[in-house]
């Protein structure tokens, strides 16, 4: 009796995980992930002008950004004068599914989400910065007066803290 109710129990539980799993893959399928190609770095500058904006280069492969992209989520969340545009900018190529998912898994999803769509990844890094060999995480803190800041390396939370209330998107 006590192996058939384990089974069961067992069974039970696999269908409830697989209807939860299949529910927030159906939500993921949601979230846009826009390619990043040549020209793309100026229409993210053009349609963030005047606002502040955080834009965060990472990757699915990228240990420190997964430590890191549950800490920019909460930010997004309690920063919502504050644009945040995330890139991933892997030297590994990911699925759009495993983007979606981590964005997700990071409170991310309502974030402009983009990866990158071309292989000369040289050609895309130039584009924001010629000096950038590829090192992520990579934040770039865009002031609404169009002021550049870069972060190589994961951001601090009280630095982007700091750099929202100078920009007059404090916590809220």
């Amino acid at each position: 009796m006590k192996r058939y109710m384990t089974h069961h129990l067992t069974r039970g539980l696999l269908a409830l995980m697989t209807i939860l799993f299949a529910g927030v893959a159906m939500a993921d399928a949601t979230i846009e992930i826009k390619p990043f190609e040549r020209g793309s770095w100026q229409a993210i500058r053009q349609a963030h002008a005047g606002r502040p904006t955080l834009v965060h280069f990472w990757g699915v492969t990228c240990g420190p950004c997964k430590v890191e992209l549950p800490e920019l989520g909460q930010f997004a969340k309690s920063h919502p004068g504050v644009d945040v545009v995330m890139i991933d900018a892997d030297l590994v190529p990911n699925t759009p599914a495993a983007v979606r998912a981590t964005v997700s898994q990071a409170g991310l999803a309502s974030a402009e989400n983009w990866a990158f769509g071309d292989t000369f990844t040289e050609r895309l890094r130039y584009e924001v910065d010629p000096k950038w060999q590829g090192d992520i995480p990579r934040s770039v803190l865009i002031g609404k007066d169009g002021s550049v800041r870069t972060i190589e390396g994961s951001a601090a939370s009280a630095d982007l803290e700091k750099w929202a209330q100078g920009q007059g998107a404090g916590r809220h």
